[in-house]
């Protein structure tokens, strides 16, 4: 083969505008799948989470999470002006599907 053969483009070895698309959602998807496992590995090995942890968790902004204090559906525990949520009890709000927050 000479050398000018090699260099040649088929147009069916061309990426579309869709081909480079479908790649950057399924990159994105996997990055996402992996950030959330490394998440809750994170989370999981914790017993107490820290407010700023708590609303990553949940998804949640400072107010819902005053508001779910408030209610009762949260209950931390106050340490040297620090608030530590147990995990354990934001599990069980999870699985109660509340709609509160």
């Amino acid at each position: 083969m000479e050398k000018n053969e090699r260099s040649k483009i088929y147009r069916e070895q061309l990426a579309t505008i869709e081909d480079l698309q479908g790649l950057e959602e399924r990159l994105l998807d996997k990055i996402k799948v992996l950030l959330d496992q490394i998440a809750n590995a994170t989370t999981q090995k914790k017993k107490w989470l820290k407010s700023g942890e708590v609303k990553k968790l949940l998804g949640i902004s400072n107010g819902t999470l005053f508001t779910l204090r408030l209610n009762g559906k949260l209950s931390p525990n106050k340490i040297g002006g620090t608030l530590y949520f147990s995990y354990d009890e934001i599990a069980k709000l999870m699985e109660t599907k509340s709609e509160d927050f």
